[in-house]
């Protein structure tokens, strides 16, 4: 079974409510003939605006992270089961910024996973090396670690989608070349397939998440293994996004 592509926007901490509702009505009619799965992860607080906005459209909503309990003394936190309340389908977990800013570890990005999984949500997770890794040669063995921590315990890897965010090109205007991309989301699928052997992962979708945009979008989705683009800046502009979904055309 072919892999349905899936292009998801990470607005990050960009967009009012007003603002993220004036974006998604420009967004709607540009992408109404994807072919492509289209999520927008919007900040929080833009949730409930963004669930009225997206209804009757292609686009579905998702949350930029999630915390691993079901409730509890967690102030300032957000549930899987409030984010699916609210319509959410979608969440990234273990994004770069998560890990190097708000201490996110591989251990609670795997909670956080199960968390949402259990709930029914689809997690986005983010793995991927630093430019000193790559440079390294360590970026196998950082994927190796990742691989073997964010993903113990789940047992249908169809439930997920993969981001491979090279660290070093994310918000930098850096990109991994067509090649060098597709050839590590090759690694991370074939190691995937050796430590979680019959568990679905045949069908688990792996995204590309460093610095995709209405330019490069083309050539990167036209490499055999990436399933799809986790975008950041390129998400807040509704052309350049929709150039992006629309990236067959």
């Amino acid at each position: 079974m072919a892999r349905r592509p899936i292009i998801a926007g990470n607005w990050k901490m960009n967009n009012t409510a007003s603002e993220a509702v004036e974006l998604v009505k420009a967004l709607k009619p540009l992408v109404k003939d994807a072919k492509c799965d289209v999520v927008v992860c919007v900040p929080a607080i833009d949730i409930p605006a963004v669930k009225k906005a997206v209804h009757g459209s292609k686009i579905r909503l998702g949350a930029q992270n999630v915390h691993f309990a079901e409730k509890g003394a967690y102030t300032g936190e957000i549930s899987a089961a409030m984010l699916k309340e609210y319509g959410v389908q979608y969440v990234i977990i273990g994004h770069s910024e998560r890990r190097q800013y708000f201490g996110e570890t591989d251990e609670t990005v795997n909670l956080r996973t199960l968390a949402a999984i259990k709930a029914g949500l689809t997690p986005i997770v983010c793995i991927g090396e630093s430019l000193e890794e790559r440079e390294g040669g360590l970026t196998q063995k950082v994927l190796d670690r990742q691989i073997a921590a964010d993903f113990a315990g789940i047992e249908d890897f169809s439930k997920i989608v993969i981001a491979y965010e090279p660290i070093w090109a994310i918000g930098t205007g850096r990109t991994a070349t067509d090649e060098q991309a597709n050839e590590t989301i090759g690694y991370i699928r074939k190691r995937m397939k050796k430590v979680y052997a019959g568990k679905n992962v045949g069908r688990m979708r792996i995204q590309y998440g460093g610095s995709m945009n209405a330019k490069n979008a083309k050539g990167l989705m036209a490499q055999p293994e990436i399933d799809g683009g986790l975008i950041g800046g390129a998400s807040l502009k509704a052309a350049d996004f929709a150039t992006v979904v629309n990236f067959d055309k």
